[in-house]
């Protein structure tokens, strides 16, 4: 795999270009090029952390998420690759991808994988037994999601449910006694993961009908703004409501209007049929993750829980 090869959406193609080919191709595999991926899936851990009241207290507890945000996200990358490796090589975006161009070998990639799940145990033992009972139960739904996009149309929902998966645990780390709002934020969570995946999606519609591989995106066609508009306003509506159970206060609800004048932004400026102004929107949910932390950092840090 030369450097012109490597995946066209990578966010750091000269500083991957220069390494070695071989370590090149692992890193692809475990997507560390593209950063946006583990950053989205340790917001949620963030925020069940910072909205029990932890944050600060606990902020070692947010650094080991974080590391393993970015090893479980990467193994998780692996899994994908290796059961959808055939699809992959199908598809103009991902046919550079290692495994399905044959720069990484399928036992080599399962030996990665192991490696990477490694550092993810280190990181569980960092947690309470509750906890780590709680993150476990992940494995299930984790194993099973790269074959949602070839039985369902929704596979945004089943990618929701793995990557909120974080809010779980890092309530549970916190504050195991209290459930309602934790279960508010994590389904919130799953809204917005449907939103954003669905922006996602967008580059691949003509290549996904011509596979057959199924996504949000396709199903809701020329709707498609709306219906991200609609997943994010579900995803806001349910935040409150998490907001609302700790702090049954309106300044509770102000907390969110950065977060939702961003998700706002994204829906207006979206261009379904360009795919750099999908990619940007999807990329640009990092900064929607920081603004719902540091709304869930106040609120916590004062509801007295």
């Amino acid at each position: 795999m030369t450097a012109a090869e490597i995946t066209p959406d990578s966010e750091h193609r000269g500083l991957v270009g220069h390494l070695p080919p071989h370590i090149r191709a692992f890193a692809l595999l475990a997507r560390f090029d593209r950063p946006i991926g583990w950053w989205l899936l340790f917001w949620p851990c963030a925020w069940g952390v910072a909205l029990a009241g932890g944050a600060v207290a606990r902020w070692d507890l947010i650094l080991w998420l974080l590391l393993g945000a970015v090893a479980m996200r990467g193994a998780g990358c692996v899994y994908n690759d290796i059961v959808d490796r055939d699809l992959d090589r199908q598809v103009a975006r991902t046919r550079s991808r290692p495994l399905a161009s044959g720069a990484v070998s399928v036992k080599a990639a399962w030996v990665w994988l192991g490696l990477l799940c490694l550092i993810g145990l280190v990181v569980l033992l960092q947690l309470t037994p509750a906890a780590a009972v709680v993150a476990l139960a992940s494995l299930l739904p984790v194993a099973a999601y790269p074959f949602m996009k070839r039985i369902t149309w929704w596979p945004q929902a089943w990618l929701g449910i793995v990557f909120s998966w974080g809010a779980l645990v890092g309530w549970i780390s916190i504050a195991p006694d209290r459930i309602a709002p934790m279960l508010l934020l994590y389904a919130g969570s799953i809204a917005w993961v449907i939103g954003y995946d669905t922006i996602y999606a967008l580059q691949d519609v003509e290549d996904d009908a011509l596979v057959g591989v199924r996504s949000s995106a396709r199903r809701m066609g020329r709707h498609v703004r709306g219906g991200v508009a609609a997943f994010y306003a579900v995803a806001l509506v349910l935040w409150g409501l998490a907001f609302w159970r700790l702090h049954p206060t309106p300044l509770a609800l102000v907390l969110l209007l950065p977060v939702g004048g961003h998700l706002a932004w994204q829906v207006l400026t979206l261009v379904p049929v360009e795919d750099a102004s999908a990619l940007a929107r999807f990329r640009s949910n990092r900064f929607a993750g920081l603004l719902m932390f540091l709304a869930c950092l106040v609120l916590g840090s004062t509801s007295g829980l």
